[in-house]
C-alpha cells in the first residue's frame, strides 16, 4: 500500500462564503499544516490605520481609546502586494501617496439625540499629482474602494462604531494608514480567526482530556469527526501513526477575500521555504552589490590559507613605520596564505631587522628570528619586543615555563 508521504497534497473545500473558507487538507505533514496556519495568520501583508492625529474631540472618549478604536478598523486591502509600497521601502521622508493613504474623519452632532460615529464616516483622501504625471505602478494598481473601510455604504454589512456623541460633540481628525503584517500588530491580520484540527477522535493521543468520570461523554467530539472513522474499543495504540488530515476554518476581516488569503498564505510559505533551502545551499553565496564581491572585506579575498590582502590594498592602517604593530603600509594585513609566516604580519620594507616588529612577521620579515614567529613574546618582555623562542617556530613566545600552547599553521588557517 503506498503511503500516504507519497501521494499528492489534496484539498476538498467543504464550505465557502463571502469572508470565510471551510476545508480540509490531506497527505501533508503536521509542520506544513501549522506552518500555513501561521502565515495565514501573521505573514500576508494589508493596510490598517498607523497614525491618527486628533483636531478636535469633545466626546466622552479620550484620544487613545478613539485612535486605538480606529486603528482596528479593517480596510479594503485587495492587491496589496502591488498597490502600495512598506514605508521603510519608500523613498518619501514622511509618507507619500505610494507608501500611505490618509483618511479623514468631522462628524458634529447638532440635534437632541445620540448620534453614532461609524467607520462610514472615514473618508479616503485620493492621491494627488500634477496634471500630466505619470500617477505610478502603484496608484494604476490600487482598486475604487482600495483604503476605503470594509463595508462601507453597503446596506448587508454593518459599520464599526467608533463612538456615540451628542448635541454639542463632535469629532475631527487625520488618519494616515501603511502597509503591514501581523507579526508587527494584529491590526494587520486579515484574519479574524483560524480553526484548526486535526485527528477528532484523538487517537494518536496528542490531547490529554482532563475528566472526572468518562472523558468520551465528557468531551465530545466536533463536525470534523464525521470526516473519519471512530476508533475501536479494542483497537491497539499505533506509536507510528501520523496525521493525515487536517481541517481549517479560515475567517477573514473583509480586507482580503478567503481566496485571495488562502493563495497568498501559500505563496508566502514558499518564498519562505525557498529562502531556506537557498541559505543552506553548500557554496551559495550571500547577495553582494557592486565591486564588494570580488573585493571582499576591505580589500581582501579568502585564499586557501586565510586572509591575503589584494594589490594595493591596505589593512588595518597604512602610514605605519618599522616596528609598527598591526599596521602596513606597503598593502599587509591578515596574510596566512602560502609561505610559512605567521599571521598580521607586516611587509618586508617596514621590519627588515624583524626583532622590533610586533604581531608577528613573515620568514622574509623576520630576518634576525626564525620562521614562523608568531605573536612573538615572551613572559618577561612586553608586547612586541623579540621573542627569545623565536629560533623554535614557536608562537607567543612559547617555552618551558609558559602555559600558551603553540598554534600550527595549518593550509586552512591556524589549528589551535
Amino acid at each position: 500500500m503506498q503511503a500516504y508521504e507519497d501521494n499528492e497534497p489534496i484539498v476538498r473545500i467543504r464550505d465557502y462564503k463571502q469572508d470565510r473558507v471551510n476545508f480540509m487538507l490531506e497527505n501533508v505533514d503536521l509542520a506544513f499544516a501549522n506552518s500555513f496556519r501561521r502565515v495565514v495568520q501573521a505573514d500576508i501583508p494589508t493596510i490598517a490605520v498607523d497614525m491618527v492625529e486628533i483636531e478636535a474631540n469633545t466626546t466622552v472618549l479620550p484620544d487613545e481609546f478613539i485612535a486605538h478604536r480606529i486603528g482596528m478598523v479593517p480596510l479594503v486591502s485587495a492587491n496589496c502586494d502591488e498597490g502600495i509600497r512598506y514605508t521603510r521601502d519608500c523613498l518619501c521622508l514622511s509618507g507619500c501617496q505610494y507608501c500611505s493613504i490618509e483618511l479623514r474623519l468631522d462628524v458634529s452632532c447638532n440635534d437632541n439625540r445620540t448620534m453614532d460615529v461609524t467607520s462610514n464616516h472615514l473618508e479616503v483622501i485620493p492621491p494627488t499629482y500634477i496634471d500630466g504625471e505619470n500617477p505610478g505602478d502603484e496608484l494604476t494598481k490600487r482598486g475604487e474602494d482600495f483604503g476605503q473601510p470594509v463595508g462601507k455604504n453597503k446596506a448587508d454589512v454593518p459599520p464599526v462604531l467608533i463612538c456615540k456623541i451628542r448635541k454639542g460633540q463632535e469629532l475631527k481628525l487625520r488618519c494616515v494608514a501603511k502597509k503591514g503584517i501581523a507579526k508587527e500588530h494584529a491590526k494587520w491580520s486579515p484574519c479574524s480567526a483560524v480553526a484548526f484540527e486535526y485527528d477528532p477522535y484523538n487517537k494518536l493521543r496528542h490531547t490529554t482530556y482532563w475528566h472526572e468520570a468518562d472523558p468520551r461523554a465528557e468531551w465530545p467530539v466536533g463536525e470534523n469527526a464525521k470526516e473519519e472513522e471512530s476508533p475501536r474499543d479494542d483497537e491497539v495504540f499505533d506509536f507510528n501513526a501520523k496525521p493525515r488530515r487536517f481541517y481549517f476554518d479560515v475567517e477573514t476581516d473583509g480586507s482580503l477575500g478567503p481566496q485571495e488569503v488562502i493563495m497568498k498564505g501559500l505563496a508566502e510559505l514558499q518564498t519562505k521555504l525557498a529562502n531556506l533551502i537557498l541559505g543552506l545551499k553548500e557554496g551559495a553565496e550571500l547577495p553582494t552589490s557592486g565591486d564588494t564581491a570580488e573585493a571582499g572585506v576591505n580589500g581582501h579575498v579568502s585564499t586557501a590559507g586565510g586572509w591575503a590582502p589584494q594589490p594595493g590594498s591596505g589593512g588595518w592602517g597604512q602610514s605605519a613605520v618599522s616596528g609598527a604593530g598591526y599596521a602596513s603600509p606597503a598593502g599587509g594585513g591578515w596574510t596566512s596564505s602560502g609561505g610559512g609566516g605567521g599571521g598580521w604580519s607586516t611587509s618586508p620594507a617596514q621590519n627588515p631587522g624583524g626583532n622590533t616588529s610586533g604581531w608577528a612577521t613573515s620568514p622574509a620579515q623576520n630576518a634576525g628570528g626564525a620562521p614562523n614567529a608568531g605573536w612573538g613574546t615572551s613572559p618577561a618582555q612586553p608586547w612586541g619586543a623579540s621573542s627569545p623562542n623565536a629560533a623554535s617556530g614557536s608562537s607567543w613566545g612559547t617555552s618551558t615555563q609558559q602555559g600558551w600552547s603553540s598554534p600550527t599553521q595549518q593550509a586552512s588557517g591556524w589549528n589551535l
